[in-house]
């Protein structure tokens, strides 16, 4: 009884961090129910394994990170085609803008290669550490600074190509903040 009470407050704790998580990694909804869900199976599964209850929150962003990896080898193996013919209908006013926006940014977030796409969005949307990342991903400190700088530089080229392009995007400015 003991065992539930502890796998609900972890899910309780741990559901929305995660499923965000997902978000950024995979931009599809879609995606992310089965992501974060498929998370905490492994961990019903396996959570007497974990020898250090410290490591909880790295061993879950963890799992999760390398079932996105797997979806998105599976997706190129056997692609899904989607078909929607009554378009996108968008709102106007500044909150559809914003929603737009910010759909921009996670659409051009997950269009980055993998090796950039995860330390960025552990390092700006999951507020984790260089050294937590590097535990995370299983790579050196250093290849997670390398990794955040240069997937900063070609998100920006991103979001400016497609503002430019007439598309609505956050601004990103060139000016940087110590990261």
């Amino acid at each position: 009884m003991a065992d539930d009470w502890e796998f609900k407050e972890l899910v309780q704790a741990w559901y929305d961090p995660l499923h965000r998580f997902a978000y950024s990694l995979t931009g599809r909804r879609e995606d992310v129910v089965d992501l974060t869900q498929e998370t905490f199976l492994k961990w019903a599964r396996k959570r007497g394994t974990l020898r250090k209850r410290s490591k909880t929150k790295s061993w879950l962003f963890t799992v999760l990170y390398r079932q996105s990896l797997d979806q998105a080898r599976r997706a190129i193996r056997f692609p899904n085609m989607e078909f929607n013919e009554e378009g996108v209908s968008r709102g106007e006013g500044s909150e559809p803008r914003r929603r737009l926006d910010s759909e921009s940014a996670v659409q051009a977030l997950a269009s980055l290669d993998e090796p950039f796409r995860g330390p960025l969005a552990l390092f700006y949307f999951r507020n984790h550490s260089y050294r937590e990342i590097s535990e995370i991903l299983d790579v050196p400190m250093g290849t997670v600074m390398s990794r955040i700088r240069r997937g900063k530089d070609r998100l920006r080229v991103k979001l400016e190509t497609s503002r430019e392009s007439g598309n609505p995007v956050i601004p990103f400015s060139r000016k940087e903040t110590g990261s």
